[in-house]
């Protein structure tokens, strides 16, 4: 018999939530012999909404007016697969799974701890995120009995991470650049992307040269209001720089999945260059490595689970850093506390880096042979399976046998 799952992600919104929320449904609907989905869908934040209707939205549209359906006869679910922050996390099914992006610091707040152990299981998407959780231990008293306590994570925990895409092809964006030398940079204008420091220095280390720097981004959503504002900042940063001969492109609004893979691959765009002071996993970065783009990155966090080989070689220009409490500006309730820390990448070694990258002839070929390697390692097949079988093998305490051999021999296939 099929287990009713209700998803409770941020499914339609244009954020790394609602990218994740979209990877958990295409894994349970690679096994809807398994699975009797049902859906809840969230807001994250203040980010824009999936516009595109194509089978996949049809189908989620579909299955939402079910769940309303399901849910006003008071039926109860099997399992529920919460996509979301863990002090949002709630028992509301038999079996309760937690799946978070997570933690782009060293340390959880303190209210993810028992909230995580009502989980009957949690997922992550990096090693960092895993090991973050894990290692994060307070000091509580009993209220009742006066004692000193360990607050730490007792629930298990998971890493699943995301699964390289492929497409048969790809639209041609019709973008020409100044300069035939571009780098790129895809993040959202927020104090953790860093992208101030990488714009500056950028600019400081190709002042005088015919060189060039995309930025893809936005502040929150994709409006006209946004692209404004953020052109206006964007200005702001350069205007020190008048005389450069260096240029600084700015990409906003809406762009399919195509779309943005068709920059990885775009005949004058080098080179990705990331600097943020941590990810939970670094999706761009990622969909960049496995389409073959050279990378240029902080040396710290989730990415390293992908930009690192199984053996832990490096593949990219790893620009140091250095561990320091967050801003205080960045400080948020429950999500991002003041006693954690993150990485500052170091100026020299970011311009070293770039200019490394941009002197290295022989970078792309070396990208695409590891990018082959990223791609069979992170085959979608594989990762659905593994995420599944994750899910069979907490949600039910005696799953049946063949479900998960079968899985266990997909695995093996694509390995």
């Amino acid at each position: 018999m099929r287990k009713k799952i209700i998803l409770k992600a941020p499914l339609l919104t244009r954020s790394g939530y609602g990218e994740q929320s979209r990877y958990a449904l295409r894994a349970l609907r690679s096994r809807e012999d398994l699975f009797d989905i049902y859906i809840q869908p969230l807001q994250w934040g203040q980010t824009s909404w999936v516009s595109l209707v194509d089978e996949e939205r049809r189908w989620i549209d579909a299955t939402i007016e079910k769940t309303i359906a399901y849910v006003q006869q008071g039926a109860p679910f099997d399992i529920s697969l919460q996509v979301t922050i863990p002090n949002e996390w709630d028992r509301i099914a038999s079996v309760n799974i937690g799946y978070t992006a997570g933690i782009e610091t060293t340390r959880v707040a303190h209210q993810w701890i028992p909230k995580g152990n009502e989980m009957d299981r949690i997922i992550v998407i990096s090693n960092h995120s895993k090991n973050t959780f894990v290692n994060t231990v307070y000091q509580a008293v009993n209220q009742d009995t006066g004692q000193e306590l360990e607050l730490r994570l007792e629930t298990p925990i998971d890493v699943v991470n995301y699964p390289a895409k492929k497409y048969d092809s790809l639209p041609d964006l019709q973008l020409k650049f100044d300069y035939d030398y571009n780098f790129l940079t895809i993040a959202q204008f927020g104090p953790r992307k860093n992208l101030p420091n990488t714009i500056k220095w950028f600019v400081e280390e190709f002042h005088d040269e015919e060189v060039g720097l995309v930025v893809k981004s936005n502040l929150a959503k994709n409006c006209l209001m946004d692209r404004e504002h953020l052109m206006s900042d964007l200005r702001g940063f350069l205007k020190n720089h008048p005389d450069r001969k260096c240029k600084v492109y700015l990409l906003h609004g809406d762009m399919s999945d195509e779309e943005i893979h068709s920059l990885y691959v775009h005949p004058q765009i080098k080179a990705l260059l990331a600097l943020p002071h941590g990810e939970g996993f670094g999706l761009p970065i990622f969909e960049a490595a496995y389409s073959g783009l050279p990378v240029i990155a902080t040396g710290w966090s989730g990415q390293l689970d992908f930009l690192c080989d199984e053996e832990g070689e490096e593949h990219f220009y790893n620009v140091s850093f250095d561990i320091q409490p967050v801003q205080e500006e960045v400080v948020w309730e429950g999500v991002i506390i003041k006693e954690s820390m993150w990485a500052y990448p170091r100026e020299q070694s970011a311009k070293e880096q770039m200019r490394k990258c941009y002197e290295d002839t022989e970078n792309r070929d070396r990208s695409n042979k590891y990018a082959q390697e990223i791609q069979k390692r992170f085959a979608a097949p594989k990762m659905y399976d593994k995420f599944v079988k994750s899910l069979l093998a907490y949600a039910d305490p005696q799953p049946e046998e063949n479900w998960l051999e079968e899985i266990e021999n997909i695995i093996q296939e694509y390995e």
